[in-house]
């Protein structure tokens, strides 16, 4: 996305609405930009969500967290706060409940695991800031396929 070694959320979400069709192409087919930096008030206090998006064939709000460095499991109170208040003041009565999406540069995998984000509607995924090395790919390749294959056999 032509960002630097050193950038702040802010940058990334730029850079990502500078490449948003692009960046909806890769999310997938169905997906609607609706807003950036959505404000909600809660108590009184300003929170900001990322990015909203809506998803056309699974009839729900996507909301979209961008965070700097490794996952923290802090995010996920965050992420909650945020899906309750779109499912209480956004979400239409024949739409199913938003779902989150929190990316990363670095998932944290046994935090991820342990924190059972899937109960919570929510998804961690990373962001790539530059090419990976080829062996660094071959293994976060083989990483995603055991997952998956884990998760198959526990269904």
């Amino acid at each position: 996305m032509g960002l630097k070694d050193t950038f702040l959320e802010k940058d990334l979400e730029q850079a990502i609405l500078d490449k948003l069709e692009h960046f909806l192409l890769e999310l997938g087919r169905g997906f609607a930009f609706l807003e950036r930096q959505k404000r909600m008030i809660i108590d009184g206090q300003d929170y900001k969500l990322d990015l909203l998006f809506y998803h056309r064939k699974l009839k729900r709000l996507i909301a979209i967290d961008l965070k700097i460095g490794k996952f923290k499991a802090d995010y996920k109170g965050q992420m909650e706060l945020y899906l309750r208040w779109l499912e209480k003041h956004e979400t239409e009565p024949d739409e199913e409940q938003p779902i989150g999406l929190i990316l990363c540069a670095e998932g944290n995998t046994e935090q991820i695991e342990l924190l059972q984000l899937d109960e919570a509607n929510i998804k961690v995924g990373q962001y790539i800031t530059k090419y990976l090395p080829k062996d660094l790919l071959k293994e976060k390749l083989h990483q995603f396929v055991a997952a998956s294959r884990r998760q198959l056999d526990n269904k």
